[in-house]
């Protein structure tokens, strides 16, 4: 079931407990649906894209912390009082400020491939994008917005192992509406701008923290960080897996949140 309303253009699938399934900030929600498929059977999956991207209506937040609220108000609209909450990259920051500042609305967080804050991460990889999608814009190679995507989202050995596959998909990148290349550049300025340090010693939830090794946006360092700032949160690292860690170890991804969202829920019935 797929709605669009004055509130994030959403997808429900499954029964259960209702865990939101938050993107990435390149993706649209349809991209999950091969980790969708599995959690539903066991889940009420909630999936939406953010304001900035293709599906949602309206210009995106100028902060994380108006994305994190948009989230609050999804809930508000599907009367879920309570969601156990997963997100990669974008997704995770939002998450994590989705718990501090309404605690009462997380049940548990897994967090993929986030970072304690990002003015100093994203660094060149960040400045590139930003230009390709102005360039884009502008009139020029969307495909080289792709290009960039492909290089800093996946591990050498994906790539390689892919080199077809993304050689076909480049030209595709030629029919993205213009709404796509600036919702990307409006995301990146509320991404660049947040700080989660001052709010990570104030989530209370169960939290998984999953690392990329070789992510070569979110620096392993700041991604432990997270863990380690938050009480009790567990942290597991792929060593050689890129930043599109829930493509690259899928399997994995799911197994991993499958079993702590057991772990957690049964915490929350003890407690």
């Amino acid at each position: 079931m797929t709605n669009r309303t004055d509130v994030l253009t959403h997808r429900i699938d499954g029964e259960g407990w209702p865990l939101l399934l938050l993107n990435g900030g390149m993706m649209s929600f349809p991209a999950w649906e091969p980790v969708a498929t599995r959690l539903r059977e066991r889940f009420r999956v909630i999936r939406c894209d953010f304001r900035g991207q293709l599906l949602s209506p309206g210009p995106p937040p100028g902060s994380m912390e108006g994305h994190a609220d948009d989230l609050a108000r999804l809930l508000d609209h599907l009367a879920v009082p309570r969601a156990h909450v997963v997100g990669a990259s974008f997704g995770a920051y939002a998450a994590l400020l989705l718990a501090a500042r309404h605690p009462s609305r997380v049940a548990s967080i897994v967090a993929a491939t986030v970072t304690d804050h990002v003015k100093d991460g994203m660094g060149e990889g960040g400045v590139a994008l930003r230009s390709a999608c102005q360039a884009a814009l502008a009139g020029g190679d969307r495909g080289a917005v792709f290009d960039l995507i492909v290089e800093v989202a996946y591990s050498p050995a994906w790539r390689e192992a892919r080199r077809a596959e993304f050689s076909a998909r480049r030209p595709q990148a030629a029919f993205l509406p213009d709404a796509w290349f600036s919702g990307l550049l409006g995301l990146l300025a509320a991404l660049e701008r947040c700080d989660l340090r001052p709010v990570l010693s104030r989530i209370g939830c169960p939290v998984l923290v999953l690392a990329a090794g070789a992510d070569a946006i979110m620096p392993l360092a700041r991604t432990e960080a997270v863990a380690k700032a938050i009480p009790g949160a567990e942290l597991l690292v792929f060593p050689e897996c890129g930043h599109a860690l829930p493509v690259e170890r899928e399997a994995e991804f799911v197994r991993l949140t499958s079993e702590f969202l057991a772990r957690a829920g049964a915490a929350g019935r003890a407690s």
